[in-house]
């Protein structure tokens, strides 16, 4: 799941940045200033369209995005496959199928030695899986069903719906706050100046409370790991599940300190890291504790 909090996340900052800015530039964005002071109502309403605006976006795109930026290979089912993506078809569709899924979702693999894999798509009907080739090269059988069962429970579970509704709602603090702090930002400049430094700290501080704002994302991640394990188990087996995380466990200590899998994203970094506050996924070792 890192991989697809990371897109869902950096999609959605350059979304809600693009959409304040093109806000910003059309007449009217100073609606909520009324006699010299901000209408918190006006803003809040402004602040909601706009938050919300954003994350619906980011995660219409979520798909398109994780395929262009890790150049995801999409198999067609219906056409000859190798027998390494045969083995990734065959997973995915049977843990959909156990899941309860009625749309089986795209399977695709990307080129990458880091032992990993996720799942993203705006909803059930549209999703994707995909696996990297060093997580097919590393993993045995069983523990790639694991994670496959993993990610396919993330979309069981509708988490990258819940996922936007919680990021619209942080969204919609991040500009009301930044367009509260700009403003009191703007009042100590000259008059003629007020607009452009008002412009520029909305930019300024949405960036900033946005990582702040993040935090509460990470930390909702960090929660529906556990939940995915658990189906996980569910749909492949609580021994695979197990499996899987041991093998990413294994396999992170194992490259620990090597130079060339310094690139080796979210779930190595679990492995051999405690979980913190800008952790997507929590500590390893708690995750196989809880899934016992």
């Amino acid at each position: 799941m890192g991989k697809r909090i990371f897109y869902f996340l950096l999609t959605n900052v350059l979304v809600l940045v693009t959409i304040s800015i093109i806000f910003s530039l059309i007449p009217g964005d100073w609606n909520y200033i009324e006699d010299g002071g901000i209408n918190p109502v006006s803003l809040l309403i402004f602040s909601a369209v706009i938050g919300f605006t954003g994350s619906f976006i980011s995660l219409a795109m979520s798909r398109w995005m994780a395929k262009k930026m890790m150049g995801v290979r999409v198999i067609n089912p219906n056409e000859a496959m190798s027998a390494e993506e045969r083995l990734v078809v065959e997973k995915v569709h049977r843990s959909a199928r156990t899941a309860g899924l009625m749309h089986m979702p795209e399977v695709g693999i990307y080129n990458s030695r880091e032992v990993n894999a996720f799942a993203t798509g705006p909803t059930k009907k549209r999703s994707l899986v995909a696996v990297s080739s060093g997580l097919l090269q590393e993993m045995d059988d069983d523990a790639i069903e694991g994670v496959i069962a993993h990610e396919i429970a993330h979309i069981a579970n509708g988490d990258m719906v819940t996922m936007t509704l919680l990021q619209g709602v942080v969204n919609t603090f991040v500009v009301f706050l930044a367009r509260v702090v700009a403003f009191a930002v703007s009042r100590f400049v000259k008059e003629e100046m007020a607009p452009i430094v008002h412009f520029i700290a909305i930019i300024v501080f949405q960036l900033i409370f946005s990582i702040l704002g993040s935090l509460v994302v990470f930390a909702y991640s960090r929660h529906r790991e556990y939940h995915a394990d658990r189906g996980g188990a569910d749909i492949a087996g609580k021994d695979k599940m197990r499996h899987a995380l041991e093998s990413l466990k294994n396999y992170a200590t194992r490259t620990q300190g090597s130079e060339e899998q310094t690139a080796i994203s979210t779930l190595k970094i679990n492995g051999r890291r405690k979980s913190s506050i800008f952790s997507t996924h929590p500590d390893i070792d708690e995750r196989i504790r809880r899934l016992v």
